[in-house]
Order: structure tokens, then sequence, then C-alpha cells
């Protein structure tokens, strides 16, 4: 099992991401068991509110692990992507998730943070893109943050790849974070809110939550159509990127 479920008696359901070894990088039996919890929740209702976080405290994730070969079709216009469907409101989940963030998360980890309700982080958590590092593009990366934070915070995120990471208080002043809690506490904080969310009557929290989304679904739907072609186009081949992450420099910025 690479992912842990408690759920409280107050209907919050704890989702942990359990490979603290890999720094929680998100492999396919991840993908298939955030995606059976997703929609377990759905027809669950001891479940109300959910919390998704990290173990180990190094990380909450550090996105799709390398280790990971998906056989891409031949077109340049369609690639296969198995972060695609990984996050709730993929899956219908229209039930809230906080995310709690402690140390890092980056690249495909914002599939999951971008389809949180909000973000609490602790005084480690620490954000950064390096897909343009690795000659990659930032897609769904990219398109799922510029829901949260400004334009410029996004683009800079994006092509500084791994020579600047976001630490929760510049997270926090762009929006991407909702609340920074003392380290070690992110989880405890999230599921403070959470509970109190839980306590409401779901149906309108469900409602609630359906229609904040409803208010970006229609430029991130279109957004999202354009990531697989311009991932395709832009990306370098595979050997060339793992030549640039075998041949990366330690040190980055923090600000």
């Amino acid at each position: 099992m690479t992912v842990r479920i408690r759920v409280q008696e107050d209907g919050v359901a704890v989702v942990t991401l359990d490979r603290p070894e890999r720094h929680n990088a998100i492999d396919l039996e991840t993908v298939s068991e955030l995606t059976a919890a997703w929609r377990r929740f759905r027809r669950d209702d001891a479940v109300r509110a959910v919390v998704l976080t990290g173990a180990g405290g190094r990380a909450f994730s550090t996105g799709i692990d390398r280790s990971v070969e998906v056989a891409q079709p031949p077109s340049p216009y369609a690639m296969d992507d198995p972060l695609r469907t990984v996050g709730p409101k993929a899956n219908d989940l229209w039930k809230p998730v906080v995310a709690a963030v402690a140390g890092m998360a980056c690249g495909g980890a914002f599939y999951l943070l971008g389809e949180a309700e909000f973000i609490v982080a602790d005084e480690t958590a620490a954000f950064f893109d390096p897909h343009t590092s690795y000659g990659m593009v930032s897609a769904y990366e990219a398109v799922y943050m510029a829901q949260r934070m400004p334009m410029g915070e996004v683009a800079r995120m994006a092509l500084m790849g791994t020579a600047e990471r976001l630490s929760a208080r510049r997270a926090y002043e762009t929006g991407l974070v909702s609340e920074v809690a003392p380290a070690g506490e992110a989880l405890t904080a999230a599921i403070r809110a959470a509970s109190v969310i839980a306590s409401y009557p779901t149906e309108a929290v469900q409602g609630t939550v359906r229609a904040l989304w409803a208010a970006k679904e229609t430029a991130l739907a279109q957004a999202l159509a354009q990531a697989p072609q311009l991932i395709s186009l832009g990306n370098l081949p595979p050997g060339r990127q793992a030549a640039l992450f075998a041949a990366r420099t330690p040190g980055f910025r923090t600000r």
C-alpha cells in the first residue's frame, strides 16, 4: 500500500501519501490507490471532508516517480498522462479537500494541490517546479498553479526550475497557501479546519465547493486541453531528459 486512509469520527478522512523513502513520489500504484479513494469517498456518507498529506515530513510529494514508464501514442497531438486523473475533482469528488504540506512539494504534486480547496503549509514547506531544468514542458502543473497564484509568480516558478524554491511564507503572500503553521503542525492545522467544515450540513458544503469550481472551470478545461500537444512537442526525448537529471547540481535560492 502506498496510500494510508484514516476516517475520524468527526467525518474527516486523512489520506496520507506513504512513500517517504521516495519523497512520496507518485507511481502507478499510488495513482490507482488515490483514484480508488476519491471514488470511494463519493459514496461514503461517513466522510464529509478530506485532508491530504505526505508521510515522513521531508516532502508532501515530489510528483511522478521517475521510474514510471508510460508508453505514448505516436501522434504529437496526444499523450497519456498517468497523473491526469489522480486528483479528487478529476474523479468527481465534490467533498472539500484540504492539503497539508510539509517539506518539498514540486512538479506533479501540483496535480493534487491544484484540486484541493485550500492548502495549509508548515514553515518547512518549499514549492518548486523542476520541469524546464530537465527539458520538460510544465503544462498541467503551470495551469493548475495559475488558478491559485498571480501569473508572474507562476511564470517565475515554472521558468526558474530547480534554481529557486518558494518558501511557505512567500507561498502565503502569493495566495497559494492559506495558512502557515509552525514546523510539524501543518497536518494538525489542516485537520482542525476540515473538522469545522465536516460539522456543517454536507449538502451545503458540497454545493459551495461545486459553485467555487464552476467559477473557473471553463478556463481551466480550455487550458488543460492544450497541455498534451504542448508537452508532446516541447519535451526533450527521454534520454536527454535523463542526462539533464543525472547532471543536476545541488544548490538553489529560496525566496
